[in-house]
């Protein structure tokens, strides 16, 4: 599910392509690229897909040390599971960066890491296709963390994929849906997939 996502800092990647063959004082830059994005959050609780995007990344790379920030944008999620294994449950969720994504970029290999800190907002919730209020302040107690990492045939001009794994924290203000939504969203083992398109420099 920093899903306004995580992570996805992957976009300063580009910067390799430029900072292997770039002059000394080139190299002293900041270079800039934005990546469209899609991905899925898997939910391991409740064994259930989000999907993600169509969304951008844009990031920054200095090309002296490697380091980079990056931000996100992705609209709403919605993902579908079961309940108790026969009752249908939608959820729609925002996902919103507590902080900057911040990371490194290895300027020789392109490998890159990252770590993102998403705030899961739930705005939307229906058990058996009857709504469940959750109120304008449903979210998780704390920013998930999210780091992410790029994976094989990734390419910083032709994009590729970046994943990791991450623990939902649990959710407050729900009203009475509270206890409901802590049973079957939040906890550990849940994974990220971002596929990234090709960059944009500049």
């Amino acid at each position: 599910m920093r899903v306004r996502t995580a992570s996805v800092l992957i976009a300063a990647m580009a910067a390799t392509a430029v900072g292997v063959t770039a002059s000394p004082a080139a190299a002293a830059a900041d270079l800039s690229a934005t990546y469209p994005i899609n991905g899925v959050s898997h939910i391991n609780s409740n064994d259930s897909d989000l999907p993600l995007g169509p969304g951008s990344l844009h990031a920054t790379v200095n090309l002296a040390s490697g380091a980079l920030t990056a931000s996100v944008s992705l609209p709403p999620a919605t993902g579908n599971f079961k309940e108790l294994g026969f009752i249908p449950v939608t959820a729609t969720v925002e996902l919103t960066e507590a902080e900057p994504t911040t990371g490194s970029l290895n300027l020789n290999t392109g490998a890159m890491q990252s770590t993102s800190h998403m705030t899961l907002r739930l705005t939307r919730l229906t058990i058996a296709g009857l709504p469940a209020p959750v109120g304008s302040r449903c979210q998780t107690v704390r920013p998930a963390e999210i780091p992410l990492t790029s994976q094989p045939g990734f390419s910083v001009l032709r994009g590729g994929d970046v994943s990791g794994t991450y623990t939902i924290p649990p959710f407050e203000h729900c009203l009475l849906n509270t206890g409901l939504i802590n049973l079957t969203i939040p906890g550990p083992g849940n994974t990220l997939t971002l596929t990234l398109g090709p960059a944009v420099l500049g």
